[in-house]
């Protein structure tokens, strides 16, 4: 069975983002076995100095990297990533597998992103979309994707 790691700054702020979160990691039960790790995320003024940003950045990246697995892909979210749809993750995850990858590991930054180091440690950059999302959301919607995928993989009717 595929592993897949997801590795999340913070927790979801709401009982919805957690609740909805929790459904999907359900669902994903039926395809993979999930492991989710949140890493603290740092704490910054209401106006945070560039600065303050690259530092908080810092933080959160040492945790994340230490938490990456030995083996396996790594996708990290972030803006300048490649959009994909459904379809093509879905084929790039099944890809993977046939290439004899045994885990998956994605990696969800803060509400400002992922250092630098942590982009430089993924294989490939993910984008959700051009627009920006509270990263709880954004948690909830890679959790997801990857449900639907695992379901467009099986065969199932999710994706319809």
């Amino acid at each position: 069975m595929l592993k897949v790691n997801l590795i999340c700054v913070g927790r979801p702020n709401e009982k919805y983002y957690a609740e909805a979160a929790g459904e999907y990691i359900k669902r994903l039960g039926a395809y993979c076995a999930l492991k989710v790790t949140e890493v603290a995320e740092s704490r910054l003024p209401l106006s945070p100095s560039p600065g303050d940003i690259k530092r908080a950045l810092e933080r959160e990246g040492s945790p994340i990297i230490s938490a990456l697995p030995r083996s396996g892909p790594v996708i990290a979210l972030c803006a300048e990533g490649e959009a994909m749809t459904s379809e093509s993750l879905a084929a790039y995850i099944a890809a993977r597998m046939l290439e004899g990858k045994s885990s998956l590991t994605f990696i969800v930054g803060s509400s400002f992103g992922l250092s630098p180091e942590v982009k430089a440690a993924a294989d490939t950059r993910l984008s959700l979309s051009p627009m920006c999302f509270a990263h709880s959301l954004a948690r909830v919607m890679l959790l997801e994707q990857l449900y639907r995928c695992m379901s467009i993989n099986a065969g199932g009717k999710y994706n319809k």
